[in-house]
C-alpha cells in the first residue's frame, strides 16, 4: 500500500468508520425493504459470509497456518473486513428489528443493536481476539436465525424461537470444531472465554424474547388508526374519518374521536407479514385510569393475517360501550409482542362530527 495513502487512513480511521457506518444505515434503510425477499436476505448471508472468512484467516494467521508473503504484509488489516461484515449486519438487524417493533417495549433490544452497530467503529483493536469474535459472529447469527426461519418455514411463535436458538448453537459449534481442528493453540487460550460469551448472549436473548422484548420480527405494522365507520367494498376497505388537524398533516386521523350517542369506534389496522405466513392478530384495547394511572385492559379481538401483501394485511374492530377519556389501541401477537399501537381520547360530542369517507 502507498505510504501517503497508509497514513491517511491511519490518522482518518474513526473518522471514515463514522462516515461508512451512517452511509451504511442509510443505504440498508433503503434497499431492506421486504423481509422475506431473496435479495435481502442474501444481503445477510454476504455480511455474514465475509465475517465468518475473516475470522478463520485471522486466527489461521495467529496460529502460524497462514504465513504467505501477502499476508505478513496485510495482516495488521484482516480484522477490517471482519469489522465491516459485522457494521453491515448491526446496521441490517436495527433496520429489520425496528420496523417490527415499538421502542415502547422493545428499547432495551433496539438499544442493544444500535450500541452493537455504533460500537463496532471503536472495536478494531478486539477484532485479533478469538473470544470476543465469536462471541458478536454468535450475537449476529443468533439475530438472523430469529427472523430468517419464521420466514422459511412460514411459521413464528415460541417454536421457531427455540429452534432459532437451537440452529445457531448447532452452527457455532461446528465452527468451533473447525477452529480447534485449524488452530488448535489459539482456540485453547480463548476457548473458555468464547463459550461463556456464546452462552450468555443464549442466555440474554431467552431472557428478552419471554419478557416480550424482542420485536415479533417478521411482522412490521404498516398503518393504524381511529375511525367512525370500517366496511368492505370492491376496492378493499372503506371508512369515515375525522380529518386531524392541520398541524399534524403527517397522521391519517385525529387523536381526538368525537363520539356522537352511542356509535362505535372502529380501528383499523394493516400488518406486513412474509408470503404464506399465517398468524393470528389481536387488538388490545385498554383505557386509562386517572385514579391508579395506569392502563387497563378492556378488551382482547383477534383476527388471522395471511402475509405477502406489501401494504399489510387489512383488519380492524369495533367497541361500543367507549366511556370518554384516553384510550389505546395495542396489535400484539399470540403471545402478546407489541407490533404497534394508537392513542387517542374519546369526547362526548353534542353534534355529528365533521367527517371524510376514505379507502383504506
Amino acid at each position: 500500500m502507498n505510504p501517503a495513502v497508509k497514513d491517511f487512513l491511519e490518522r482518518n480511521e474513526r473518522r471514515i468508520g463514522l462516515g461508512l457506518m451512517a452511509m451504511g444505515f442509510g443505504i440498508d434503510n433503503l434497499t431492506l425493504n421486504r423481509i422475506d425477499l431473496l435479495f435481502d436476505n442474501l444481503i445477510f448471508f454476504f455480511y455474514l459470509s465475509i465475517a465468518l472468512t475473516a475470522i478463520f484467516l485471522t486466527n489461521a494467521h495467529q496460529g502460524g497456518v497462514l504465513q504467505t508473503r501477502f499476508i505478513a504484509r496485510n495482516h495488521a488489516w484482516l480484522p477490517l473486513p471482519m469489522q465491516y461484515a459485522f457494521g453491515g449486519l448491526f446496521s441490517g438487524f436495527v433496520v429489520i428489528y425496528s420496523r417490527s417493533g415499538t421502542w415502547v417495549a422493545s428499547w432495551i433490544f433496539l438499544s442493544i443493536m444500535a450500541a452493537l452497530l455504533v460500537g463496532n467503529e471503536f472495536a478494531k483493536n478486539n477484532y485479533v481476539r478469538l473470544a470476543y469474535h465469536i462471541t458478536i459472529f454468535y450475537t449476529a447469527l443468533f439475530s438472523f436465525a430469529i427472523f430468517f426461519l419464521p420466514v422459511l418455514t412460514r411459521r413464528m411463535g415460541t417454536g421457531m424461537f427455540l429452534l432459532s436458538g437451537a440452529t445457531s448453537l448447532a452452527t457455532i459449534a461446528v465452527i468451533l470444531f473447525a477452529l480447534a481442528k485449524l488452530t488448535p493453540a489459539v482456540f485453547l487460550r480463548a476457548r473458555v472465554k468464547a463459550y461463556t460469551g456464546i452462552a450468555a448472549v443464549f442466555l440474554l436473548f431467552n431472557v428478552l424474547y419471554f419478557t416480550n422484548v424482542i420485536p415479533p420480527v417478521p411482522l412490521s405494522l404498516k398503518q393504524i388508526g381511529v375511525y367512525h365507520a370500517v366496511g368492505k367494498n370492491p376496492l378493499g376497505y372503506s371508512a369515515l374519518v375525522e380529518p386531524p388537524p392541520w398541524h399534524r398533516f403527517y397522521e391519517d386521523t385525529s387523536r381526538v374521536f368525537n363520539r356522537y350517542g352511542n356509535e362505535p369506534v372502529f380501528v383499523f389496522s394493516s400488518v406486513f407479514a412474509p408470503t404464506d405466513l399465517k398468524a393470528p392478530i389481536f387488538h388490545r384495547w385498554s383505557f386509562y385510569n386517572q385514579q391508579l394511572r395506569k392502563w387497563t385492559v378492556t378488551d382482547r379481538l383477534s383476527f388471522s393475517i395471511l402475509g405477502g401483501r406489501d401494504g399489510g394485511y387489512r383488519g380492524y374492530s369495533q367497541k361500543r360501550n367507549v366511556a370518554p377519556g384516553r384510550w389505546r389501541v395495542d396489535v400484539v401477537t399470540s403471545r402478546g409482542q407489541l407490533i404497534g399501537y394508537v392513542t387517542f381520547s374519546v369526547v362526548t360530542a353534542d353534534v355529528i362530527p365533521g367527517t371524510k369517507r376514505v379507502t383504506l
